[in-house]
């Protein structure tokens, strides 16, 4: 059973200002962060430590209310998270008494999803994700990326549109980064989902995206949004990778 080959979710972010109370005073987190993905698009957004990444991903989420501003997915005001949107946090947030079966298969029981063949799909999902074999493991047995993988099949149980994806492969070493990193794009292709992801690294974020989102902070804004046009499998050794991932991180660096 393949997941819906879908054309993905439009995203628009509409002027997003956050403030918090502080120790000395009123902090601005967010100012004036406006940008839109299209449907099926990879968007990445990278920036430096403390320019409000996570912040901006709760409210596009619907975990956090923005102090100005707003989010629409397909027209539609994110007030909160929506069946039409799957979350991954760099937590794997799995139930420990739950095998990898029972965690992909808490995505669609909790959303109660009508017409779904439970047992088929999350077979598929665990296929998908690379872990055919492992249905019937805990948690406990299974090493960093295998848990994230558990956590990308659960946020794609119910078939999302949209996958939000906060530093996902942050836990995990190099060599599986990589490896899962390339699992993601080929899941990407295979469904059309429409995909924005946090990370601090500039490297995976030209590997993946199709636009990256570069933001500043003091507070935190964006600075400049980059049309990454290569094409898929990208190479690191490539001279355009790397023009690219100058532009970018002399971005950041102010």
């Amino acid at each position: 059973m393949a997941i819906n080959n879908s054309d993905g979710s439009a995203v628009e972010v509409s002027g997003i200002s956050k403030q918090y109370a502080g120790k000395q005073g009123v902090v601005q987190a967010l100012a004036d962060v406006s940008f839109g993905v299209d449907p099926g698009e990879f968007v990445c957004i990278v920036g430096p430590s403390g320019c409000g990444k996570t912040t901006l991903f709760r409210i596009l989420g619907g975990l956090e209310p923005a102090t100005r501003g707003e989010v629409t997915l397909d027209g539609s005001p994110v007030t909160a998270p929506t069946p039409n949107m799957g979350i991954v946090f760099q937590e794997y947030h799995l139930f420990p008494w739950r095998t990898v079966r029972g965690n992909i298969a808490f995505g669609i029981d909790n959303a109660a999803v009508d017409g779904v063949d439970q047992d088929e799909r999350v077979q598929h999902l665990i296929d998908l994700v690379g872990l055919a074999g492992f249905g019937d493991s805990y948690p406990k047995s299974l090493s960093g990326g295998m848990k994230q993988r558990v956590a990308l099949a659960r946020a794609l149980a119910i078939d999302p549109d949209l996958l939000l994806m906060d530093e996902p492969f942050a836990a995990v070493d190099a060599q599986t980064r990589e490896r899962l990193q390339d699992e993601l794009l080929d899941i990407w292709q295979e469904t059309g989902k429409t995909i924005l992801f946090v990370t601090h690294d500039v490297e995976e974020a030209i590997k993946l995206a199709d636009t990256v989102v570069v933001m500043g902070k003091e507070p935190g804004q964006i600075r400049e949004t980059v049309a990454i046009e290569l094409d898929h499998p990208r190479s690191r050794a490539d001279a355009a990778f790397g023009s690219y991932y100058e532009r970018v991180r002399s971005l950041i660096d102010g």
